[in-house]
């Protein structure tokens, strides 16, 4: 084969094993969301690899009459203000370790990392009896403290490596100008940073959103769980409605992707995040 045709033929090889990849990423998306429009019967009597006799939107009512949307305000009276505690405090923190000299700076930022480094599962009795011990269990008071200081670590070693790499003669020049520390934070620091905080800010919130282990372990009441655990509840000893947990999934996946689709330009960008020096 000639260079010439093996220049031409590797684009064509390069979009046909990413296509067949998409597909196959694709594919399980796309069975949930037709199972969603089945009834229970036809699910019972054809199985969830056939194809649908007849689709209907009857599992999305009966999602919502079981509490679909109780659990969805339940995840956001959480996740938002995780969102917005951790991004804040987070953004705190990495301004200070990024541009005053603190004694043991270094080692600050390691500890914070290896403490993302440890499986949630060792905390789980610890984190469950503090919150025991503070009066803040079974709350989502609770869940949101622990969740913020579970994605603190992460958050501020990534925004410190990104607030490094904005040039020192502007924050200078500021404080030439008159400008105190935190002016600068919020004036100069904050808004070259709007493209990371939006990124993380998404991540977070998919995260957040999509949590199970923190809730089930600190949330007993069933009024005040949020999406993820709820549709966990809808899975019977004997027999699930598949078709009613697909729809409750749809409906859970609807304000991450709106999250996603609304700071997706910030993501390639978000890919990069920390790299500089």
């Amino acid at each position: 084969m000639t260079p010439t045709k093996a220049a031409r033929l590797r684009p064509w090889l390069f979009h046909t094993a990413m296509g067949t990849l998409a597909a196959l990423w694709l594919l399980p998306l796309a069975l949930v969301l037709v199972t969603s429009l089945r009834t229970f019967d036809d699910l019972a009597a054809r199985g969830l690899a056939s194809l649908p006799t007849g689709l209907t939107f009857d599992s999305y009512r009966q999602a919502l009459g079981a509490g679909e949307w109780r659990a969805i305000g339940n995840s956001l009276l959480i996740t938002v203000p995780v969102v917005v505690a951790t991004l804040v405090l987070a953004s705190m923190a990495a301004y200070a370790l990024a541009r005053h000299r603190i004694p043991f700076r270094r080692t600050l930022l390691l500890l914070m990392l290896a403490g993302n480094l440890l499986p949630a599962q060792l905390l789980l009795i610890p984190v469950l009896k503090l919150t025991e011990r503070f009066g803040v269990f079974d709350s989502r008071i609770g869940v949101i403290v622990v969740l913020t200081a579970v994605g603190l670590g992460f958050y501020t070693f990534v925004l410190h490596g990104f607030m490094r790499g904005i040039p020192h003669e502007i924050t200078q020049a500021a404080k030439i100008d008159g400008a105190t520390t935190f002016g600068v934070y919020l004036r100069i620091v904050l808004p070259l940073t709007k493209p990371a905080l939006a990124a993380l800010g998404s991540l977070a919130f998919t995260w957040t959103f999509n949590d199970l282990l923190w809730a089930i372990t600190l949330l007993r009441d069933e009024t005040k769980l949020p999406v993820t655990p709820a549709i966990l509840g809808m899975q019977g000893q004997y027999f699930s409605s598949w078709n009613v947990i697909a729809a409750a999934t749809v409906l859970a996946a609807i304000p991450t992707v709106i999250v996603f689709l609304r700071f997706q330009r910030y993501f390639i960008s978000g890919l990069l995040i920390g790299s500089a020096k």
